[in-house]
């Protein structure tokens, strides 16, 4: 089962290939909107295309002006100033999305992907 992605601007093409090769379906915001949209917008789009928001943007982990509850899933990759990190932060998302193919199961829920952990808020 694939998981249904929308990729901020911010997220890099690479994790975006790799999440395509294990049969993810990834919509990038490039080709649905201005790269300068605001997050309300960003976080609409993914809404209303029914999938998973993927972001470096750390507004997104603001459980506070985005509540987990109201969203298909949020994904919050912790890479920073830190692009070393990428690889290995990518590769525990692609594993925890193997471990839980179900989009159903990122509903109303924050994931934060750090390099030694994923951290889930409801």
């Amino acid at each position: 089962m694939s998981l249904r992605v929308f990729a901020d601007h911010c997220v890099s093409n690479l994790i975006v290939l790799a999440l395509r090769r294990d049969g993810h379906e990834v919509f990038c915001l490039r080709d649905y909107m201005p790269h300068a949209s605001p997050d309300a917008a960003v976080i609409r789009k993914a809404q209303a295309l029914n999938a998973i928001l993927l972001s470096l943007n750390g507004d997104f982990a603001d459980i506070v002006s985005y509540p987990p509850s109201d969203y298909a899933g949020i994904v919050a990759l912790e890479i920073r100033d830190h692009p070393e990190v990428t690889e290995v932060v990518t590769d525990r998302l692609r594993a925890y999305f193997r471990e839980h193919p179900d989009g159903v199961f990122y509903r109303g829920k924050l994931l934060v992907v750090e390099s030694h952990r994923i951290r889930i808020r409801i």
